[in-house]
């Protein structure tokens, strides 16, 4: 065989292979920032289901839950963040009553290829802790 049919089938098996490396590899990207994501949506949850159990200051739990998620583009909103006292229903936290904390986002991918995908945070503390 000549070093020109040779040059030839690396040149298609390199054809065939590329594409599908590329997509591994933006795959292996969108999982990541997806993980991340969640990680920082779950850690957001949780400091301001803290803050708001401790303060009972729903401002202050929604400053919290942003400045926690800082990784997120585009950032948190407040329309991203419920708060639900499952004792009385109200958005109070009174103290012995038991908060919960809701951030829903959606992720918009990098490739645009899929997506966007709804996530959320959930963080539930005591009141009054």
């Amino acid at each position: 065989m000549s070093r020109a049919s040779e040059r030839g089938a690396v040149a298609v098996e390199f054809a065939i292979l590329a594409p599908v490396l590329v997509m591994l590899l933006l795959g292996i990207m969108e999982f990541g920032r997806a993980y991340d994501a969640q990680a920082s949506l779950s850690a957001a949850a949780r400091e301001s289901v803290r803050v708001m159990a401790v303060s009972n200051d729903i401002s202050a739990a929604r400053t919290a839950a942003k400045s926690t998620a800082v990784s997120l583009h585009p950032g948190l909103a407040d329309g991203n963040i419920a708060f639900k006292n499952l004792d009385t229903g109200t958005t109070t936290c009174a103290p012995g009553n038991r908060m919960t904390i809701t951030i829903s986002y959606n992720l918009t991918t990098m490739t645009g290829i899929a997506g966007p995908f709804a996530m959320t945070g959930k963080g539930s503390m005591l009141c009054g802790g």
